[in-house]
């Protein structure tokens, strides 16, 4: 029986860089997005193209309902889960000054990336727990997906960043709280990757990258991410659980 992980907002992007990588190494997975199952077919079927089971929930984590219906049908589809990959999350809608956000957009963001993530988070612990107490040798982990927004400060991103910063004390928190239960938690933090998110300034970060950005002259890829998560949660990094993994080509290196 092959392990499974649930990848929120696992359809494009990060996610399914993630996603990608799972697959290839022998996960089954269940595929987390907003968008209609049709719109994501292509995807799904890639995806099953590389051997993996593949079953897709549509639902916007931040609704209560909607974080139900994912645990629901995870456990009706699955019957178990062994790796959940907090991914799912969403940039401003407005790029405002710090001095100008408005109380609407700061909610739908905070809404999406800190409380969904922190409520489906604590449904699927409560039942991974459950899991462990079955079967104690079985491979289970939570990886968070955060970014360098989590200690860089941008004036213009402000609940971005905060949402990011709120995540990496999430991980440190359930870290702890899942140790004595033998669940690691570690942190992701990826820099400049090329998804959707990023396709409108990509030009900028490049010419900032000739400018020596980053140390690895180039932008980040999805699967550089993927074959961190797969290296973390298959416990090719033992003996680090709470900790961050930086993917971001040297970007946040202090420098003279």
């Amino acid at each position: 029986m092959k392990p499974v992980a649930l990848i929120t907002g696992g359809s494009r992007g990060i996610g399914l860089g993630i996603a990608i990588k799972l697959a290839e190494n022998g996960y089954d997975l269940a595929i987390n997005g907003v968008r209609k199952e049709e719109e994501v077919k292509a995807v799904l079927e890639g995806l099953a193209a590389l051997g993996a089971t593949v079953h897709y929930i549509q639902g916007d984590i931040s609704k209560v309902t909607d974080r139900e219906k994912i645990v629901n049908e995870l456990k009706m589809v699955f019957g178990t889960v062994q790796v959940l990959v907090n991914n799912a999350g969403v940039a401003p809608r407005t790029r405002a000054d710090v001095l100008e956000v408005s109380e609407a957009d700061f909610d739908e963001l905070m809404g999406i990336n800190m409380k969904g993530t922190f409520f489906l988070t604590q449904a699927i612990a409560n039942w991974m727990v459950e899991i462990k107490k079955t079967d104690s040798q079985a491979a289970i982990s939570i990886v968070n997906i955060t970014s360098i927004s989590a200690v860089l400060a941008s004036v213009n991103r402000v609940a971005y960043c905060m949402s990011k910063a709120g995540l990496s004390m999430l991980s440190k928190v359930m870290a702890v709280r899942m140790a004595e239960f033998g669940i690691p938690v570690y942190e992701v933090r990826p820099g400049v990757i090329e998804t959707d998110m990023t396709e409108k300034v990509k030009a900028v970060y490049q010419e900032k990258i000739k400018a020596g950005l980053t140390l690895e002259p180039r932008i980040g890829l999805p699967s550089d991410v993927g074959k961190v998560v797969v290296a973390l949660v298959r416990g090719d990094i033992p003996y680090a659980t709470g900790q961050v993994v930086t993917i971001d080509g040297g970007l946040m290196v202090e420098r003279l």
